[in-house]
This record gives structure tokens, C-alpha cells and sequence, in this order.
């Protein structure tokens, strides 16, 4: 790793014809969260979503195409990154990867195709066959982003007892068991949200106790209870990311909670904007304080650094990533300018 209390970034793109990204660029952030050196480091076809092993020695991204793939990257010492191999993502367009904290499984939401895939992870971070397909049904009021399931995000619960996919075409929040022998999902819950939310993300509150689900088709944010043993969510507060004024339209898109657990930030494409909320206001309640603008043009995602002192901020149509320093009260500052890197959507830093 870098040294001097520096890290990496790495930076999944869309690689279209549109686009001077050829795959995955790596950036180096000094102790304050200043970027420099983007560079690439591995190509691939859309790369547009990124995910560690837990022992940091594998990357993993998607490769967003109609005929789906997972891809499994070899971590150097210098950053770098070489293929190990890949596997079909069986389904179309997978937009969200991440890795079962035992290290042993890779799970996968395929958008367009609306399931999730299991693909067990051999010895050396390679890719094995996916052992488990889940398909969900179902549809939602909006005829043009609905009209079917679209998977949007799948990930485990921090104990890694239960997986949870977040459906946006419809409207559902789906719990699952999770069988670590044999990397089986078995559906316990689903929990639907308002029709017409589209959920797209959900972010775990430290505590393991909150969880809050990002909404892109209604611009919100739903906070929820978590019991970690049932898998039961909870629905509570439902907040707007944008003003009351604000008539045009708009797609939210990324949410992130700080490792202290105070504040929650969830980006709006449109407005291009990073609404900041207090987990823990003075009366107790998930609350909006405040929306800032982004600097870049259609954040579509955004992380924080391993410290969680500064929030990174991807810019897909201004072809840049913005660093933004994080206030006690959760206040946001920019460090320097916007760091210029071809088509980002997916900011990944590694500790």
C-alpha cells in the first residue's frame, strides 16, 4: 500500500464508444482525501461496479452487458491488477457485486433480467461456476423503468446470516437466508416499499440495528429497524433528497452511512446534489439538514474513505471524481478540484 497515509481508489467506468475509459483506473488519495494519478490498470467492458475481498487480494467487477460476466482481478503490490478469469453472470446488464464476508461467495444482481447469482470463490480469489440463481417477479406502477424485476443492488447483512436484494422495478426489499455450506438463498421476507419508489441501494447503519434504502424514482430516502437475527425490516421516516421548490426531474442514486453512525448522505442525479441527513438528531429522528451541490455532473455514486473523514463524489457526465472534506456536524467542503477520470461510476477505496 501507499505510504504516508495514503490509499487507492479504484474507479469502475462505462466503457462505451461515448467514453475514453478502457476499464479500471486507479487513483491515489493522500491523507486528506486530495486524488491524483488516475491510470489504468485493468481493461474491461463496462466495469461499472467494483467490490474487495475481504483479505484485499481479489478485485471483482462486473462487466455490464447484455450477456452479464463477472470478472476476478489479482491485487499486486503496486495497485495493479491482472485477470484471473471471469464467469457469465447468467442474466443481463449486472449492475452490483459484493462479497459474502466469509470470503467464499460473490453475489451478483443482474439489472435488466431482475435475478441474483451465487458464484463460489476458490482458493486464489478464482471464480467458480455459479452454484444458485434466484429470479424475482413482479412489477411497479412506472411503465417505462418498472414494466419487470430490476435487481439493483445485493448484498449481505453484516453478520452474513442474511442477504438482501433491492429491487427497484418492484418496489420490494427481498431478505434472505443464507447458507454458508452450500451458498443457497432461501427468500424469508419481502418487504415492499410506497409503488413507484423504485429502491435502488441500501446502506447499513453501524450498529446493525437501522438500515436506509435509497429511492431513485421518488428522490427519498426510507430509514428502517433491522433485527439481525430474524431479518425482519422495520419501514420508518421516508425524507425527500431534494427542496420542496424542486419541480425538475431527478434520480437519486448512491447512499452512504458514516462509521460513526451520525450522518447518512444519498446523491441526486438532476439536481446534482449530496443530501446530508442526521442518523441521530437531537429528538431522535432521522432528519434532512441540509443539500449540497455536488460540483460534478450526475453523481451516480459516491464512498467514503476508509476513515470515513471524506466523502468521494463521481461525476459520470463531467468525466470527474470530487473529494469533499466531512465537518464534525457533517457539513460538506471541497478539497481542491474535481480530479478528471473518464466516465467513473463506481469509487471503490481500499484501506
Amino acid at each position: 500500500m501507499p505510504d504516508n497515509g495514503e490509499y487507492r481508489i479504484y474507479l469502475g467506468a462505462y466503457t462505451s464508444a461515448e467514453s475514453a475509459a478502457d476499464g479500471i483506473r486507479l487513483a491515489i488519495a493522500d491523507a486528506d482525501g486530495a486524488l491524483r494519478c488516475t491510470e489504468s490498470v485493468a481493461e474491461a467492458a463496462d466495469p461499472s461496479f467494483l467490490a474487495m475481498a475481504p483479505d484485499g487480494a481479489t478485485l471483482f467487477a462486473v462487466s455490464e452487458l447484455r450477456q452479464g460476466r463477472v470478472i476476478a482481478f489479482k491485487v499486486h503490490d503496486d495497485g495493479t491488477l491482472t485477470e484471473l478469469n471471469s464467469q457469465p453472470s447468467l442474466g443481463a446488464a449486472p449492475c452490483h457485486l459484493s462479497v459474502h464476508p466469509s470470503g467464499k461467495y460473490l453475489l451478483t444482481a443482474n439489472y435488466q433480467s431482475g435475478n441474483l447469482v451465487v458464484h463460489p470463490i476458490a482458493d486464489g480469489g478464482v471464480l467458480r461456476e455459479p452454484c444458485h440463481v434466484v429470479q424475482h417477479s413482479g412489477s411497479g406502477p412506472n411503465p417505462q423503468r418498472q414494466e419487470g424485476p430490476h435487481t439493483h443492488q445485493v448484498l449481505p447483512d453484516p453478520s452474513g446470516r442474511h442477504v438482501l436484494a433491492v429491487d427497484l422495478g418492484t418496489d420490494s426489499v427481498y431478505v434472505y437466508d443464507f447458507d454458508v455450506d452450500s451458498g443457497h438463498l432461501a427468500l424469508k421476507h419481502e418487504v415492499p416499499l410506497r409503488a413507484g419508489a423504485g429502491p435502488r441501494h441500501l446502506a447499513f447503519h453501524p450498529d446493525g440495528e437501522r438500515a436506509y434504502v435509497i429511492n431513485e424514482l421518488a428522490s427519498s430516502i426510507t430509514a428502517f429497524g433491522y433485527d439481525a437475527e430474524t431479518g425482519v425490516l422495520e419501514p420508518g421516516r421516508t425524507l425527500s433528497t431534494l427542496p420542496p421548490d424542486y419541480g425538475r426531474p431527478n434520480l437519486a442514486a448512491e447512499i452512504v452511512v458514516t462509521p460513526d453512525g451520525r450522518f447518512v448522505y444519498g446523491s441526486n442525479r438532476g439536481y446534482d446534489s449530496i443530501a446530508v441527513f442526521r442518523a441521530d438528531s437531537s429528538d431522535g429522528e432521522f432528519r434532512l439538514v441540509d443539500i449540497r451541490p455536488a460540483v460534478v455532473a450526475e453523481p451516480r455514486h459516491i464512498a467514503l474513505s476508509p476513515d470515513g473523514r471524506v466523502l468521494f463524489v463521481a461525476g459520470q457526465r463531467s468525466n470527474d471524481v470530487q473529494a469533499f472534506g466531512i465537518a464534525d456536524n457533517g457539513d460538506l467542503t471541497p478539497l481542491r478540484e474535481p480530479v478528471p477520470t473518464p466516465t467513473p461510476v463506481c469509487i471503490l477505496p481500499v484501506a
